[in-house]
């Protein structure tokens, strides 16, 4: 049988499998297999396909395992099945930031009144510092003069570990601010997560820093206002996020359809925990869409001398 015209049963037992094999919590694996094991029997995926089967698993996945990285994911672009083409979506994501600045959207001076000027960056994906770090770069040396700094992340729905470490490096004086652990099932290991000592554009330090959010905000967006909020180096502002804290590896089920599985998880070097399935909670909570000018009126009333 062709890899797109599997059944249902085809397609969720190969996802199971690999979710076995990789979730960073094996322990929940038996509560998922189940879970969907039960809604076959039942028929609920008899007449589902493509993108509709995808969200019904996805949702099901959940249910019986509250982690958001959990998803079936449908593409209409048809993927390689060899093995030796898998590399966990890295080289979609690249191809993905390319086309997309880096994940870089927009920059703006706002001045509104305020001595000295506020830089504005809106970042919709971290990039991996490989190929991000001259454009991340690039936008800190635009707010390079500013008195103040809104980082918006309202839109971010992810990317990598590593590009939340450089973004959040900038805030910070030298290398010497140990900003997270990922522990990684494959490997029973954990990675540091430092910042880093070189960076391609000047620091920003002694100015306040407006991280925006919104419950869109995912995953390392969230990495970079959890870890920056812990430290006490920015004010967030917005809504509670998402709630990702997984890094995720990405496999083919079918030609079309990718499970993703969480296969890390992130610790809190200052909390000890991170906020997977809880989000990030914001120190100046305000609807996503009034959280900007929530940030500037605060910016205003905490200006020196003011």
């Amino acid at each position: 049988m062709p890899a797109n015209t599997l059944s249902p049963a085809h397609i969720i037992g190969r996802a199971l499998d690999r979710i076995a094999a990789g979730y960073v919590f094996p322990e929940r694996v038996d509560a998922m297999d189940s879970a969907l094991r039960a809604r076959l029997a039942d028929g609920a995926y008899d007449e589902l396909a493509g993108p509709a089967l995808c969200e019904a698993v996805t949702a099901d996945l959940q249910q019986a395992c509250p982690d958001r990285h959990l998803r079936l994911l449908w593409q209409d672009e048809p993927q390689s099945m060899e093995p030796a083409d898998e590399d966990d979506g890295k080289a979609a994501f690249l191809a993905l930031m390319r086309r997309e600045n880096q994940g870089v959207q927009r920059f703006e001076f706002l001045n509104d009144g305020i001595e000295g000027g506020v830089g504005y960056l809106d970042v919709r994906r971290v990039a991996y510092p490989s190929e991000g770090a001259r454009t991340i770069g690039a936008a800190m040396e635009l707010v390079a003069s500013t008195r103040a700094l809104v980082l918006d992340l309202r839109e971010c729905r992810g990317g990598a570990p590593e590009g939340a470490a450089i973004w959040c490096s900038y805030f910070f004086p030298d290398d010497s601010t140990h900003l997270n652990d990922i522990y990684e099932r494959a490997t029973d290991t954990t990675r540091q997560y430092w910042t880093a000592s070189h960076l391609p554009a000047p620091r920003y330090l002694d100015r306040p820093v407006y991280v925006l959010t919104s419950a869109t905000t995912f995953s390392a967006g969230e990495d970079i206002s959890y870890t920056l909020q812990a430290h006490g180096r920015a004010t967030l502002v917005g809504e509670t996020t998402r709630g990702g804290a997984h890094p995720t590896a990405r496999y083919p089920v079918t030609e079309h359809i990718t499970v993703t599985v969480p296969s890390a998880r992130t610790i809190s070097t200052v909390t000890g925990t991170n906020w997977e399935g809880v989000g990030v909670v914001p120190d100046i909570p305000t609807a996503a869409g009034d959280a900007l000018e929530a940030a500037l009126r605060h910016i205003g009333e905490h200006r020196p001398n003011g």
